[in-house]
């Protein structure tokens, strides 16, 4: 071992002959012990790998695609973080969606978005434990909002509180010399109004799996409601994050709608009396989206209200339930955002300016959205043939990043990414018949 510049490096030259053929290396932390391990490496492989396949046996997977739905759900499970519910939505910072550019961010904590949909492809698969877990992440959350949970943050540390200033570590060239390597995530002082759709879309699942709401999950239910109540008609700032002026953003609608609908459903399905002021709530916000999401010259429902540039997200009109599978108007969004935004084996979550410079891939989660909407408006041959594609360029590990770019064919965007792995899940089960039906609860 030699020391240069207050770097350590450490080489070894190993003769495997005199070894029996292979040879372990460990990396140790927090000690200073280098004894022998006594128990072979094969055995503590097991152990090791034992946990995992023991919670893997407990899944119901299915069998399109049960493979890469296995490697998912693994995936996600590795993602969680067992002492504090957290979810990240991905284990990396500053890989880039466009090798060279600037579009590089820190995905290394908790969305509220992000995690409710990973924990509910966990439960769709069988497993409740990670979205238990991640619930009670969210109920400290909202506590520590004062009474306030329209004041909740889109993300927080792993441990569930506030991020620090996004700052760039100048020193790091970046991969590929994609520039800059940031850490912290401005996104974290954004009004997202989405976020609490999937929460209460995720109580909606584990309720129905387990018959019964807990205590903790009827106050997160209360505060996601009473956000709503208090927000929905505000503008903001939308799911992708563009550092722009905030917009009235369809997709934000339609997570507020979903919110209330999701929490008649659990109070109709586990609980006691009726919320008129809750129906009155949902029916005005359905009507407001309905009404001024649609854009007659795009002749669908578009990004924002007033605007006609097309957004994937923009399919959660229907997929979320708020408008049936046959109606007109879904299935010309299916077929807008399928004529603007879909290259070959990916879809793109929007082409509109954004504000930054570069471009970037077509992102897997958006190509998942399309596949369930294909199913919905009974295009099964072309759901098949997508979600096909979008399994080969998963590669030979199984894993996906955040996006892909189909003309040089590689995968871009921090990795791996919880949305591509949830959304791939989702798209096995519902081609396999198992898929939940998302369809209107009350």
């Amino acid at each position: 071992m030699t020391t240069d510049g207050g770097y350590d490096t450490a080489r070894a030259v190993v003769d495997l002959t005199a070894a029996g053929g292979q040879a372990a290396l460990e990396l140790r932390l927090g000690t200073h012990g280098l004894e022998h391990q006594g128990v072979p490496v094969s055995d503590r492989q097991a152990a090791a790998e034992q946990p995992w396949r023991d919670w893997t046996a407990g899944l119901r997977l299915p069998g399109v695609g049960r493979d890469l739905v296995l490697r998912s759900a693994l995936t996600l499970r590795g993602l969680c973080n067992d002492a504090t519910g957290g979810i990240l939505a991905a284990a990396t910072t500053s890989l880039p969606e466009e090798v060279g550019g600037v579009r590089n961010w820190d995905y290394r904590y908790c969305w509220l978005r992000d995690a409710a949909m990973a924990a509910r492809a966990l439960v769709d698969l069988g497993s409740l434990t990670e979205a238990e877990g991640f619930l009670r992440w969210v109920d400290g959350c909202v506590e520590r909002t004062g009474g306030h949970p329209e004041r909740l943050h889109p993300l927080y540390t792993v441990e569930g509180f506030e991020l620090g200033a996004e700052a760039v570590i100048d020193t790091l060239p970046g991969w590929a010399g994609s520039r800059p390597v940031r850490v912290g995530n401005l996104a974290n002082h954004q009004l997202q109004l989405d976020v609490f759709g999937p929460v209460v879309d995720l109580i909606s699942a584990v309720s129905d799996s387990r018959g019964s709401v807990r205590e903790e999950e009827w106050r997160v239910i209360e505060a996601m409601v009473k956000g709503v109540e208090r927000r929905w008609h505000e503008p903001d700032h939308g799911l992708w994050e563009a550092r722009l002026p905030p917009r009235h953003h369809v997709y934000s609608k339609v997570m507020c709608w979903l919110t209330v609908d999701r929490a008649l459903h659990v109070l109709r399905a586990h609980g006691e009396g009726e919320r008129p002021e809750w129906v009155e709530l949902r029916d005005r916000i359905g009507a407001n989206v309905l009404e001024y999401g649609w854009h007659e010259r795009a002749g669908a429902y578009t990004v924002a209200y007033g605007y006609d540039e097309m957004d994937a997200s923009s399919l959660w009109i229907g997929l979320s339930g708020l408008l049936p599978d046959n109606d007109p108007r879904f299935l010309a969004t299916v077929l807008k955002v399928e004529a603007d935004l879909r290259s070959g084996p990916v879809v793109y979550r929007y082409r509109w300016d954004d504000g930054l410079p570069g471009r970037e891939g077509g992102f897997h989660v958006c190509t998942a959205w399309l596949i369930e909407a294909y199913l919905r408006t009974g295009r099964r041959s072309d759901a098949e043939e997508l979600f096909t594609q979008m399994l080969d360029t998963a590669g030979p590990t199984g894993l996906l990043p955040e996006q892909y770019d189909p003309v040089a064919e590689r995968g871009l965007g921090n990795h791996p990414q919880a949305y591509s792995h949830l959304g791939l899940i989702r798209c096995a089960l519902l081609l396999d018949g198992k898929g939940f039906s998302l369809a209107r609860g009350a």
